[in-house]
């Protein structure tokens, strides 16, 4: 799947990421797909942040194989390869955990040159526990009819109201206590 190198194209690779792992039988609100879905989002903002180049796109490829999930971002520039360890982030910077991240949530994840073009793919595994076999299924590479479709459902849900009724409410993961997440619960009339 190919995004364009924006912070809007690495947030419609990490959307996608998630309902591709709900088709392939994780649901959204899974440990598999969230953790998944932060590796992703993680990459994608990398490939974005630090390997951007002005008029090229950044790859996606999912793959699934037996009990192994599989992601690789591809970005061109080459000038550029994250660490084999990242380093310790200052701790009063904003940024610079993005790789740690992956670290610890990823069972394996690494970088390798692209042989044919240049620049590079940043790439990640999870591995699960699954019930039954799944057979070695990859990403379909999507047409540009394909993405504008799934752009356009993506921004429909976004740009919708929300449910009359409901009451915004922000969930916490007892996990990890300083992730907060967006929900909606009843409204009562209590205050």
């Amino acid at each position: 799947m190919r995004f364009t190198s924006t912070p809007r194209g690495a947030r419609l690779a990490r959307r996608l990421v998630s309902h591709r792992l709900d088709d392939w039988g994780h649901p959204w609100t899974t440990p598999v797909n969230e953790a998944f879905t932060l590796i992703a989002a993680e990459l994608t903002a990398n490939a974005v942040r630090h390997g951007h180049v002005p008029g090229r796109d950044f790859h996606v490829r999912l793959t699934l194989t037996t009990g192994t999930f599989r992601i690789e971002v591809t970005d061109t520039r080459t000038d550029e390869l994250p660490p084999a360890t990242p380093p310790a982030p200052d701790s009063s910077s904003e940024s610079g955990r993005g790789l740690h991240l992956v670290a610890a949530l990823a069972d394996d994840w690494g970088v390798s040159r692209r042989a044919a073009a240049p620049g590079k793919t940043v790439w990640a595994e999870l591995r699960t526990r699954q019930r039954g076999c799944h057979a070695h299924r990859t990403a379909p590479d999507l047409t540009d009819v394909d993405l504008l479709a799934a752009t356009a459902s993506l921004l429909h849900s976004a740009l919708a109201p929300e449910p009359k009724g409901l009451v915004r409410q922000e969930l916490s993961d007892e996990r990890f206590p300083s992730v907060r997440r967006s929900g909606y619960e009843a409204a009562s009339g209590q205050s």
